[in-house]
């Protein structure tokens, strides 16, 4: 297993080692033990969604205590998956970072709390299954809109076109959503 830094402190890509032969693969996904020195957390809950071609999710997360750190893989499809430093005092504070996980790279990104989660389907459907350290909280449920233009994502489908929930459509801009995460 690979673990991998981003140019964003606590982000994390994680590359398994895949065994393949002429029956198919075989690989690891998740282990506790290998990851717990770069992933000091205890998973509670896993989340599985399954999108269309153009379907963005996000940018969701829960405010503290309530929020989340989460493990991100698809079992189907490609997504582009997007992470936004939500910290005050980050020096990345505001800044994007995205990544393609698909079934195909078997990819996943670890993405610790103070940070807003999103992707964008890029292939004809999308299984997206995630891990996370804590579990729903609808009272501490936030987001921010997808299309901010400070943030400026590009999400690599055309807006025009894109389908979005109408909660997700009316989140507030990145600068009036509500943060309580410090770095």
């Amino acid at each position: 297993m690979q673990i991998l830094s981003t140019n964003i402190e606590g982000l994390l890509i994680i590359k398994p080692q895949v065994f393949e032969d002429t029956r198919g693969y075989f690989f690891e996904s998740y282990n506790k033990i290998k990851l717990e020195q770069y992933i000091p957390v205890d998973f509670v809950q896993d989340n599985q969604s399954k999108s269309v071609y153009g379907t963005i999710r996000g940018l969701h997360y829960q405010l503290a205590p309530f929020s989340q750190s989460k493990l991100v893989r698809v079992m189907q499809g490609k997504i582009y998956d997007i992470a936004i430093d939500i910290r005050e005092k980050s020096p990345t504070f505001g800044k994007y970072f995205g990544i393609e996980l698909s079934c195909e790279n078997k990819t996943q990104l670890y993405i610790p709390h103070g940070f807003a989660h999103g992707f964008s389907v890029l292939s004809e459907t999308a299984i997206v299954l995630y891990k996370t350290d804590g579990y729903y909280n609808s009272e501490s449920e936030r987001g921010i809109n997808f299309n901010d233009s400070q943030l400026n994502i590009d999400w690599k489908i055309d807006l025009e076109k894109a389908i979005v929930s109408p909660k997700d459509r009316v989140l507030p801009s990145f600068t009036e959503a509500e943060k309580n995460f410090n770095f």
